[in-house]
């Protein structure tokens, strides 16, 4: 099992629009169907976690956004109207070992912002952070980096093109017991 982080940025390092979207969203290319990737990130992924701000918007869906993912959901109450096969728990170690428990063996996506992002890594439970550049500049929204330890330690792991001009960056994260396809430490 890895958990494997990827958040949307603008190219002047904003994980939001200044109006509190996602930065992937405002992306002529992902609103026109592209994926971003996220696609074949789900298809070896059988749970999602995610902070409480993050979750709470899919609650009004027209669809639920994960149909075939277990959801774990870190957040000190029990939103309204959570299906209840979602799980939720404010103590991040024990959703932490909730999450592993139930794992049949794929990946986890952490879905959700630097605060989140920072406490799973601070549990020593981040493997990989996965960026996606989108071409844009916004000049305002919530930063990735404010919330994240300089300690994280990245080591960087590939690249990609994206359809409509962003950029798939992948790292490592620095004390991850789960090594990445194709990096040496998975080949020992």
């Amino acid at each position: 099992m890895r958990i494997r982080a990827r958040v949307g940025m603008s190219v002047d390092g904003h994980v939001t629009t200044p109006t509190g979207w996602p930065a992937h969203t405002a992306d002529p290319a992902f609103v026109s169907g592209q994926s971003h990737g996220i696609r074949e990130v789900l298809e070896g992924c059988e749970a999602a976690v995610m902070g409480r701000t993050t979750f709470e918007p899919a609650l009004t869906n027209d669809r639920w956004p994960w149909p075939d993912l277990d959801v774990f959901v870190l957040a000190s109450r029990r939103p309204a109207g959570t299906p209840d096969h979602v799980v939720t728990d404010g103590d991040p170690a024990r959703l932490l070992e909730m999450i592993r428990a139930a794992n049949r063996g794929g990946d986890v996506h952490l879905v959700g912002g630097p605060r989140t992002i920072q406490t799973f890594h601070a549990l020593g439970a981040l493997d990989t952070l996965e960026l996606v550049v989108v071409p844009l500049l916004f000049g305002g929204g919530m930063r990735l980096t404010p919330a994240l330890d300089p300690s994280l330690g990245l080591t960087f792991h590939s690249e990609r093109a994206l359809p409509g001009g962003a950029v798939e960056i992948v790292y490592s994260c620095k004390g991850s017991r789960s090594p990445l396809p194709g990096s040496p430490a998975s080949q020992r």
